[in-house]
């Protein structure tokens, strides 16, 4: 599964840049993100259909 991770502004959170990584990155990114204070919104990357 894939997961879009969209960095948020932190003065009014809106989203600033996104990225859509691989579940098993998920963490890493969460503790890099915790670790020096950002806030980020995670959600199901959209899917195309095939």
């Amino acid at each position: 599964m894939r997961f879009e991770i969209l960095r948020l502004d932190d003065v009014d959170g809106t989203a600033v840049d996104s990225t859509v990584v691989d579940a098993a990155s998920v963490n890493g990114i969460v503790q890099q993100a915790a670790s020096i204070g950002q806030r980020i919104w995670i959600r199901p990357a959209a899917t195309t259909a095939s």
